[in-house]
């Protein structure tokens, strides 16, 4: 929950942006045709500029997100001078974006170019203004404990003293003090209470969303349990990693911590996967719902009794349950049956050891309608899963989902569910009727490991061509 209130306070980042950028080229238009004396030769149409610069707008906050203003170390509050810099720049280049764009285009956007001066400045004051009410907001909420992530600092470490000492007298951090692994004179003699004598006991305890790492004992075990419970995990380096620059570093106070990230999909990546789904996702949507009408009134008029369309509970993210939507392959009286229980139903017990050494796949499966081949082969089937994709709860491109039962199967289960899963993969599209178990547990943890914006678009377009050619369906 925590993780999905970050996301909506970069929304609405975004969209104070959008308004800074908005008031800015409305009081630059205003300030030169009402308040500024010199004479203008121009026939005054304040309604018109607003239309044509509404369009360029988003070019401002591509350059904003481009230059980092969007990621956590910016907002941070040791940061402040950082980010006014940044945002000095990104007016700048906007400004001189739009100049450009309008140079090669009409050129009649900007009557005189005074008001493309004014738009800069008024741009730099309004986008400033806007993140300093940001800040004001989130520390008010902050300091009455709303939004802050639960932390758990462990090391016999100097750092340790500095961290804990900061991170309790400090809520603006955005940091809760719940635990603390170490030696009692590694911390302050106050927070003993919150000692604890192993990290399994404070994860157990606690429940928290943060570990900090102080020293370097032990930091594979540490990091595996991080891991395994989806908690953010950030290493105090030392001098030396300092020096090699590596890893996405930020300060808590005045602390270098650097955050080990177990995929690239995070931070600002995450948010533009998130927009690649809504963006991509609504608009297959919308040109699936004239076939996905056509194919819920053939398989409904198929068994009139039984709804033409599936649910069943799979996990994602965060070992997150949802519900996944498929159109009706399976015969009803095996609906809802794990593939033991449905083949020992019919007395077909044989099946099972079969159906698992093929990959989960028979070919003449006795479960399904004949409807269902034919919607399953040609993927049909899982076209309501774009509405899970516009929700959230999936990704265009991602792992496959888990069903509950399966997670004693997966031994790299606690990696597999820090992405969400996704309505196609890189498994389904390297043929997945040929591909076992483990193969396509291997492609999942590839995929996650090895993540980007670029793959997924290459994964989405052999998807098309696979379904085209009915290729891996089965």
């Amino acid at each position: 929950m925590k993780k999905e209130s970050a996301f909506l306070s970069r929304v609405l980042l975004v969209f104070g942006d959008l308004l800074a950028i908005a008031f800015s080229f409305v009081f630059a238009y205003y300030f030169r045709t009402h308040l500024d004396r010199r004479p203008y030769f121009f026939e005054s149409d304040i309604a018109g500029f607003i239309f044509e610069v509404s369009f360029l707008i988003p070019i401002w906050i591509i350059i904003l997100a481009t230059l980092g203003l969007y990621s956590k170390s910016i907002l941070a509050r040791s940061a402040r001078g950082k980010e006014i810099s940044r945002l000095f720049v990104a007016s700048l280049v906007g400004m001189m974006s739009i100049i450009t764009i309008d140079f090669f285009g009409s050129g009649d956007l900007f009557p005189v170019r005074t008001i493309a001066i004014y738009t800069f400045a008024f741009c730099l004051f309004f986008l400033t203004l806007n993140r300093s009410i940001f800040r004001l907001i989130r520390d008010i909420r902050f300091r009455r404990g709303h939004g802050t992530l639960r932390a758990v600092v462990i090391g016999n470490n100097k750092n340790t003293d500095y961290l804990t000492d900061y991170i309790s007298a400090t809520p603006e951090s955005g940091y809760q003090l719940v635990g603390i692994v170490a030696s009692r004179k590694y911390f302050p003699k106050d927070l003993v209470s919150k000692q604890y004598a192993s990290l399994k006991d404070a994860i157990r305890k606690t429940k928290p969303d943060v570990i900090f790492q102080t020293d370097e004992r032990q930091t594979e075990y540490v990091y595996q349990q991080s891991v395994n419970r989806h908690i953010i995990y950030y290493f105090v380096p030392s001098e030396s990693a300092l020096s090699s620059q590596l890893g996405e570093l930020e300060l808590v106070g005045n602390t270098p911590i650097l955050r080990v990230n177990v995929t690239p999909l995070s931070g600002n990546s995450r948010y533009a996967k998130r927009f690649f789904d809504i963006f991509f996702g609504s608009i297959a949507l919308i040109l699936a719902i004239i076939p996905m009408a056509v194919i819920w009134l053939i398989v409904k008029l198929s068994n009139i009794k039984s709804p033409a369309i599936y649910s069943e509970y799979r996990l994602s993210q965060y070992n997150r349950k949802f519900k996944i939507y498929k159109f009706r392959s399976m015969k009803p009286e095996y609906s809802g049956m794990s593939p033991e229980e449905a083949f020992k139903k019919m007395r077909r017990p044989e099946l099972i050891k079969k159906y698992r050494k093929n990959g989960d796949y028979l070919k003449d499966d006795p479960r399904i309608t004949k409807i269902g081949h034919f919607i399953r082969k040609t993927s049909l089937d899982e076209l309501p899963q774009l509405w899970n994709v516009v929700r959230g709860d999936i990704s265009l491109v991602g792992p496959r989902a888990l069903v509950p039962g399966e997670l004693k199967t997966y031994g790299d289960r606690s990696l597999l569910l820090t992405v969400k899963s996704g309505l196609t993969g890189l498994a389904q599209v390297s043929g997945r009727r040929n591909l076992s178990f483990e193969e396509r547990r291997s492609l999942d943890l590839y995929y996650i490991k090895n993540w980007s914006l670029s793959r997924d678009f290459q994964i989405l377009l052999r998807t098309i061509k696979a379904v085209f050619r009915r290729e891996g369906a089965k």
